[in-house]
């Protein structure tokens, strides 16, 4: 099996915890079958493959202004967005689309950590590759 096809499914896995459990907490998130979170989280992940990079561009001022709390605001949005898109998928709110982002970001921040084994920000490195030595040539 392709390794990029294995990380995107669980990508996808890790989505769609997040997404339950944000749907579990009771912060106004409502999902209505298994169907509907597999739409969900295939249209969160275009979302975030499309949409997201054009969002962080043109409120890129925003983002820097507010340290970086401008990403929870553009994660909300596309949150929202997708409860008003899918039929079945509930978001009250503003507010509810926030904790519902932060609730997947924490979700995906603590498993992706789990999954690299937890090493600092790089991961564990590989048993039986040597580290690589760092190049004394400098590229301009």
């Amino acid at each position: 099996m392709n390794s990029a096809f294995l990380q995107l499914l669980v990508r996808w896995a890790i989505l769609a915890l997040g997404v339950t459990l944000a749907t579990k907490l009771g912060i106004g998130i409502r999902c209505d079958s298994g169907a509907t979170l597999l739409v969900v989280v295939v249209l969160l992940s275009f979302f975030n493959v499309i949409l997201k990079p054009l969002l962080v561009l043109f409120a890129l001022p925003f983002i820097v202004l507010t340290l970086g709390l401008g990403m929870v605001v553009i994660n909300a949005l596309l949150f929202l967005l997708v409860g008003r898109l899918v039929e079945g998928f509930y978001v009250a709110g503003f507010w509810s689309a926030v904790g519902g982002a932060v609730v997947v970001s924490i979700t995906n921040i603590v498993l992706n950590l789990f999954m690299r084994g937890g090493g600092g920000p790089g991961g564990a490195p590989p048993k039986g590759k040597p580290k690589a030595k760092p190049a004394d040539v400098i590229d301009i």
